[in-house]
């Protein structure tokens, strides 16, 4: 059984187009700028993520036809090492495009291809057979695949003793919970769902997250509260940090850079307060840039500093 620090799993992965125009009109051929292209999805952009930061980790992912060739060939020129399940399903393609007159963001998003059962279950017997200290599980699940997919990762990763960290929402984070999971990341209204309320204000998300914690759902609960910060909950902490002041371009990547910054901390042995300043400041630096490129390595260490005493 191979060993790694850290394996994100995208079962569900995409290239990322992102462009400029000049004006929306309807029925209009709407010129484009070049398009830039980026390896996207939950997972792959953790692992993104983790690299700028000079660690290491192992992605898992689905890959099928030309764009799934594609793909491939980008996280490689990433330097991330990486484990491919090939697919009949085709890899899907999603699309952002900025509007210069407005500096609007315009996001398209595509589900992914069915997959087959035999290829659901060499994603899952993959993971079965890699041993981790933390399993990243982010990002959508293909139409058809069953809600229940990332318990069954949960309970690979029990199995094994890898901490696992969820990023995704819905059913198939409720199921989770289920099972239980090390870390999860919530936005508020998700956190809402998961504990049945319709909403939650700032001062009952503490409660909320501790009710997860208490039920076995989870060890560590980080809600992202977007450009007001985030906040880490445990059995026994409480630490909210606010969002430092940037000038955002777009986004695109930045929960997932957040995750990335979080698991990287919590490989390197840092403790909690370091870990959510971490994710924070990746989030925030992933804001800094246009289109799906996530966050450079200086940004997010400036913005790190800045947090260490917030």
């Amino acid at each position: 059984m191979k060993s790694f620090d850290i394996v994100t799993l995208t079962v569900n992965p995409s290239v990322d187009k992102s462009t400029h125009f000049s004006g929306l009109v309807a029925e209009q051929k709407i010129r484009c700028a070049t398009p830039l292209f980026d390896a996207g999805g939950g997972g792959i952009n953790v692992s993104k993520a983790i690299a700028r930061l000079h660690g290491n980790s192992l992605a898992i992912f689905t890959s099928g036809g030309p764009v799934g060739e594609m793909l491939k060939d980008l996280v490689e020129k990433e330097k991330i090492e990486s484990e491919i399940i090939k697919t009949k399903a085709l890899t899907r393609e999603s699309f952002v495009a900025v509007d210069d007159h407005t500096n609007s963001q315009y996001r398209f998003g595509f589900s992914g291809d069915v997959l087959s059962e035999s290829e659901i279950q060499k994603i899952l017997e993959t993971v079965s057979n890699l041993k981790s200290k933390f399993l990243v599980a982010s990002g959508s699940l293909n139409e058809g695949l069953s809600s229940d997919f990332y318990q069954k990762v949960a309970e690979i990763a029990k199995a094994s003793n890898s901490k696992l960290i969820v990023d995704t929402s819905g059913e198939a984070l409720q199921k989770v919970l289920e099972t239980g999971a090390y870390l999860i990341k919530p936005n508020v209204g998700e956190l809402a769902k998961l504990v049945g309320a319709e909403r939650l204000e700032m001062e009952e998300v503490n409660e909320a997250a501790k009710k997860i914690i208490a039920q076995g759902g989870a060890e560590i609960v980080v809600v992202s509260l977007g450009p007001q910060g985030a906040v880490l909950v445990t059995k026994d902490e409480y630490e909210y940090v606010p969002a430092p002041n940037v000038a955002k371009k777009s986004t695109v990547g930045a929960g997932d850079s957040m995750v990335g910054g979080m698991v990287w901390a919590l490989s390197q042995n840092k403790n909690l307060k370091e870990v959510i300043r971490w994710g924070v400041a990746c989030g925030s630096a992933a804001t800094m840039n246009e289109g799906t490129q996530l966050f450079k390595y200086e940004d997010a260490n400036r913005l790190f500093e800045w947090l260490k005493s917030k």
